[in-house]
């Protein structure tokens, strides 16, 4: 079984070091520099170390700088914004952030935001190079091998799909290439890019446990234990495989409406929830999902794979309300996003059975409001939120008041401090994929390649009796329960990092990316509040924004590269 240290720190940034300040990430050798490659593949903990290293890729270096630290997902811009206000789930508050390009008419060729594509091919070939050399590498015993390699494939396949969730197809490269190899590749299509990346999640369940030990058909006693959580497992290769056919299965990448693509994603979706290893948390759990203290056991039978978990309280820092230590509050959740959660009757507040109060609209909501939004007289570290003019967390003289009305919740800590009198003690994880996920997916999938049959209301009513919302009522139709699914993924997944890309693969950019912003004004006369929807912004769409631009500077390296549509 493969041994659960990650080893020194050292020795990571000396194989780091000399293998990504090459001038061409597609072609760095481990023999430049002072670090040679014999000194890599001739010893078992420098080859575990190489791979070990290689999982840095997942926290996703979203920074124009390629940053590889945890923070990334939660800081895009490189001042802390994140990547849900570049869609219509919320606004940063700071008026200079890079992220309002996504939506003002910047972002292009030259004005880049969220450019991982040179980074996930430095990581790609780390996994190439591994794969290579392991087989002939000193990993002791070498039955370990298999697993390693298994743990290469998921890991391959992952930087493959943030590839192509955002610039669609690319070039696929599965091998080292030298520096003297013909490095003007030309891009692969969409659906070769899926296939590749199916071929590597299927390669990496050969050798991967499932979550609770089992190895292929053999029963492996030696689990992963709580220091080598963050490793890849079958489920976690199953659930970007899923993921991958759910994409591709989305209008925006099957203009022929291929049922059988949705059918495929259900299948790997239910060979999930057919494993019975993973489930939800129960209602009580659930409100501190994302808080982890440090003697905390980190993952729980919800997540299905996440990072490794550092200690850091940047992101409360970053998002909090502003009365809170000077946090800068920055993911500022629009009304829209708000609107989305239904009353506790299990209604749309537009419904006239909903019970739904313009002037007390946060009362009797669906629960999960509140787990994930901060609004007006929500208890946060001892206090109530304020975001009525002049209240404690909307001052006026302050750029970073809340835009909106609302600050995040989700992912803070009520025990996290900074300031003067810092406190690391939270545990961070990016929780890449969980278990309500899956049954979203399922129900998605299967809705559209059979319809509202039995297993979609399952997959659905499952995941709100969690919170205590009403089951769906059978009977509907397929155009309502699609309705119903898109906003079930809307308020679950909300801030991480689905609606963005979920927008995109509907083809529903026109419709939610595309005009007014709404945010929520309340004045306080003594104790009476009065809540008055507001614009607090506009947003532009083009149709060219359904996949990432390739950096101009790309384009003049490789001529056969050729630049996505409108850009």
């Amino acid at each position: 079984m493969l041994k659960n240290i990650f080893y020194t720190f050292f020795l990571l940034l000396v194989i780091t070091t000399n293998i990504s300040c090459k001038k061409n990430y597609l072609s760095y050798t481990t023999t430049e520099g002072s670090y040679y490659s014999k000194q890599v593949w001739y010893s078992d903990r420098n080859t575990r170390s190489f791979l070990n290293d290689t999982y840095n890729g997942l926290s996703t270096p979203t920074s124009s700088a390629g940053a590889t630290t945890l923070a990334s997902r939660y800081n895009i811009d490189g001042n802390g914004a994140m990547l849900s206000e570049g869609s219509d789930e919320a606004i940063c508050s700071n008026p200079s952030s890079l992220m309002y390009n996504f939506f003002n008419g910047g972002w292009g060729a030259t004005n880049l935001i969220d450019n991982n594509y040179p980074v996930m091919y430095n990581y790609i070939r780390r996994t190439n190079m591994f794969l290579a050399n392991v087989g002939t590498s000193a990993v002791y015993p070498a039955s370990d091998t298999i697993e390693l390699k298994s743990e290469a494939y998921f890991l391959r396949a992952f930087f493959y799909f943030e590839l192509l969730k955002r610039y669609g197809g690319v070039a696929i490269i599965t091998k080292v290439l030298a520096p003297t190899d013909d490095l003007n590749l030309p891009r692969n299509t969409y659906n070769e890019v899926v296939s590749q990346i199916i071929k590597d999640c299927d390669s990496a369940v050969v050798g991967l446990p499932l979550w609770n030990g089992v190895l292929g058909n053999t029963y492996d006693s030696l689990t992963w234990d709580d220091g080598a959580r963050g490793r890849a497992t079958q489920t976690a290769a199953l659930a970007l495989k899923c993921r991958t056919l759910l994409y591709a299965a989305s209008p925006l990448n099957n203009p022929s409406s291929d049922l059988s693509k949705w059918q495929a994603a259900a299948d790997v979706a239910k060979q999930i929830i057919q494993f019975n290893v993973h489930g939800l948390l129960t209602s009580s759990d659930y409100s501190n999902y994302w808080d982890y203290d440090v003697s905390a056991v980190t993952y729980n039978k919800e997540v299905i794979f996440a990072t490794s978990a550092l200690q850091t309280n940047s992101i409360d820092q970053h998002n909090a309300p502003i009365g809170y230590n000077t946090a800068s509050g920055l993911c500022n959740p629009t009304q829209e996003l708000v609107d989305a959660f239904e009353t506790n009757k299990g209604f749309p507040i537009f419904d006239s059975r909903s019970g739904y109060n313009p002037q007390n609209p946060y009362f009797r909501r669906d629960p999960r409001l509140a787990y994930f939004i901060l609004f007006n007289g929500t208890s946060y570290k001892g206090r109530a939120v304020q975001t009525f003019q002049g209240g404690l967390d909307n001052v006026a003289t302050n750029i970073l008041s809340t835009k909106t009305g609302y600050y995040m919740r989700k992912f803070l800590s009520e025990s996290a401090t900074w300031n003067s009198t810092p406190n690391v003690s939270r545990r961070r994880p990016w929780i890449i994929f969980r278990y309500a996920e899956i049954l979203l997916n399922y129900a998605e999938a299967l809705n559209e390649a059979q319809g509202p049959v039995q297993g979609v209301y399952d997959a659905m009513n499952t995941l709100r009796s969690r919170v205590q919302l009403p089951a769906i009522a059978s009977g509907i139709s397929q155009d309502s329960m699609r309705i119903r699914i898109q906003n079930e993924r809307r308020v679950e997944l909300c801030f991480e990092e689905h609606r963005f890309f979920d927008i995109r693969r509907w083809k529903q950019g026109n419709t939610y990316l595309n005009g007014i912003i709404l945010g929520m004004n309340i004045v306080k006369s003594g104790s009476v509040l009065t809540y008055t929807p507001v614009t607090v912004g506009a947003r532009v769409w083009n149709d060219r924004n359904y996949f990432y631009p390739f950096d101009q500077a790309e384009i003049y390296k490789n001529p056969k590269l050729v630049q996505n549509s409108g850009y």
